[in-house]
């Protein structure tokens, strides 16, 4: 693809490729917009990553950094590899080496699919820096997003704050770091999860699935968790069950308008990024079904990143009960803003909520005098 097609008013700013011979990594970073900061992001490990498909996440991460109006710039990174691979660590660290003009002078990595907090550490100590990627264990002072949940936390915390959680029916699609975490907190907020899914396939059951029991699995199995529980459905079949709140938590682009059209829903809370199309959002708002956006829903992780990023080089841990419920006021107000703001526009709560973070990065832009 035309690099150069990627380039609007907004951004990118730098896109930077990257590859290494002996692993046969290939690699990406996109800075996408740095006006309210420099460039802060995930970075993500599959043998499908595209450069256009972080670029759009590097987008999104500029309306959540500004959505929830902390002073980063978007940016996203990808690694073309098999995070399965006996050769991971290689790969990881020939990336990092590679970024290493940008890291972390202009951008710093994060934990996203495929990575863990021990390749947080393997990147610190191959760049011999700290403060080059967040996420790292504990043990090595850094706040681990995964282990807390801070996302999916997060996530059901919203759902939390725009109905009343117990005895509602949950559907959470994905069980990793996201789908698992709010899975935990909507049964500890006293909902019914209903039903949850890995890449294995689905699980259904209308009287509430046994969630400590899942995670209990998970620790063990990872993906295989769902099969080991019980009998497994077809992948969709989590989209699909009735339940007061959905969950979209696995990939981008899974609810079309097609499906959107199908849902048995009152409420969509985002947990991944980009999980919904343009049209969904649209076919969903007609049909009175509330969605709270992927950057305003899912910004539990930056609210920590932004903790994180605060203590890289202290010598001091952050406190994890501090971070939660900073997670726990953020996205709440945040939540109920983007819908007052939908309602006040009469446009989706996407368009909505991405005028608000526009708004707010436009205005960076012109102090700056990147714009006129």
């Amino acid at each position: 693809m035309d690099v150069l097609q990627l380039m609007d008013e907004w951004g990118p700013e730098k896109v930077v490729c990257v590859s290494d011979r002996r692993t046969g990594m290939k690699g990406v970073l996109v800075i996408d917009n740095t006006a309210r900061g420099m460039g802060k992001g995930g970075t993500r490990m599959s043998p499908a990553v595209t450069v256009e498909e972080i670029a759009r996440l590097a987008r999104v991460m500029t309306w959540k950094w500004a959505g929830v109006d902390l002073f980063f710039g978007g940016a996203k990174a990808g690694i073309v590899f098999d995070p399965s691979s006996p050769d991971k660590e290689a790969a990881l660290r020939a990336f990092a080496r590679k970024l290493s003009n940008e890291v972390p002078r202009e951008y710093v990595l994060g934990l996203d699919v495929g990575l863990t907090e021990r390749d947080a550490a393997i990147v610190q100590d191959e760049l011999s820096d700290r403060g080059a990627m967040m996420g790292a264990p504990a043990q090595l002072g850094g706040l681990p997003y995964d282990e807390l949940g801070v996302t999916g936390y997060g996530v059901a915390e919203v759902a939390d704050e725009l109905v009343e959680l117990r005895g509602k029916r949950v559907a959470v699609q994905g069980f990793g770091a996201v789908g698992a975490a709010a899975a935990k907190r909507f049964a500890e907020l006293g909902a019914v999860v209903v039903a949850v899914s890995s890449v294995r396939g689905a699980l259904v059951d209308p009287h509430g699935l046994d969630v400590a029991r899942l995670l209990k699995l998970r620790g063990e199995f990872g993906d295989l968790a769902v099969e080991e529980y019980g009998p497994v459905q077809q992948l969709g079949a989590e989209l699909r069950v009735p339940c007061d709140v959905l969950v979209p938590a696995a990939l981008q682009d899974v609810i079309d308008a097609d499906l959107a059209s199908e849902l048995d829903t009152t409420l969509v809370i985002e947990g991944a990024n980009l999980p919904t199309s343009v049209a969904a959002q649209e076919v969903l708002a007609r049909r009175g079904i509330t969605v709270v956006p992927d950057f305003i829903a899912n910004a539990g992780g930056v609210v920590a990143a932004a903790y994180g990023m605060d203590a890289r080089y202290s010598p001091f841990p952050v406190n994890p009960v501090t971070v939660l419920e900073a997670v726990s006021e953020k996205l709440r107000a945040n939540a109920v803003n983007v819908l007052a703001e939908a309602r006040s526009r009469g446009t989706t709560t996407h368009v909505a909520a991405r005028a608000l973070a526009q708004e707010r990065v436009l205005a960076a832009m012109k102090l700056r005098g990147r714009v006129a």
